[in-house]
């Protein structure tokens, strides 16, 4: 079985036998019910990050539910779906997206589950903070698919919910990322403290701030969403054969 966690790159996923699944975990409830179903041959177990209804932001979701809800699943790996701002000029708007790195802006955020005095203190290796493994199948399946994914960027996760300042670009620019998005982290590390395969595949939905001359909005934002989710869905289901 396979996990992906939709957002605003992906809020809906039409499976085969789907049904849902009420779920509860040390950690609370996760941020909506799970759908079970088929994509392709593969067995999925499918959450939206943000809740059914969108209404869960950024900086208020529980990463730990979310990811401990896909672990008990079973899930042989989790492609968490993130759409984000380019930053550096090879990330056009509607870009598919392989992030190959990770800078962790985030603060607040409840990131790791070593929690409790019950839990060991995990140190985990997080040198390369993608499964090498899960990225080359999605690589291998847009290949297969014909479909243009960039291999590797640095990926900033800021907190949110607002958008970046055009100087706060600037920074994580000179920082060596290539795209932002919100929520990244703690996912990624979340995944690799229950020693789940974790990869990113990012959206780009519009230019960082200052990258363009155009005020991003969320009707452009929306837009492009709409574009590039058949394209989003072909990689997804040629990943699943």
């Amino acid at each position: 079985m396979l996990g992906l966690i939709g957002g605003t790159a992906l809020e809906r996923l039409a499976l085969a036998d789907s049904r849902q699944r009420s779920v509860t975990t040390s950690w609370g409830a996760p941020s909506a019910p799970l759908t079970l179903g088929r994509l392709g041959t593969a067995q999925i177990a499918w959450l939206n990050r943000h809740g059914d209804s969108h209404s869960i932001p950024p900086h208020r979701v529980n990463y730990r539910a979310n990811i401990a809800a896909l672990a008990e699943q079973g899930v042989e790996g989790i492609i968490a779906l993130n759409a984000v701002g380019g930053i550096t000029p090879a990330m056009t708007t509607g870009s598919l997206v392989l992030p190959h790195q990770l800078i962790d802006y985030t603060w607040g955020r409840e990131h790791s589950f070593c929690d409790t005095d019950s839990e060991p203190v995990l140190h985990v290796d997080f040198t390369d903070p993608y499964d090498r493994a899960l990225r080359q199948r999605l690589l291998a399946a847009a290949l297969s698919a014909g479909l243009e994914l960039v291999d590797g960027a640095v990926h900033a996760v800021v907190q949110g919910p607002r958008l970046e300042t055009a100087a706060e670009v600037l920074r994580l620019e000179r920082d060596g990322c290539d795209i932002v998005g919100m929520t990244g982290m703690p996912e990624a590390g979340l995944a690799r403290e229950l020693g789940v395969p974790y990869a990113s595949l990012a959206v780009v939905v519009n230019p960082a701030a200052g990258k363009s001359k155009a005020e991003i909005t969320l009707e452009e934002i929306g837009r492009v969403m709409a574009a590039a989710a058949p394209r989003l869905l072909t990689l997804l289901e040629a990943c699943c054969q």
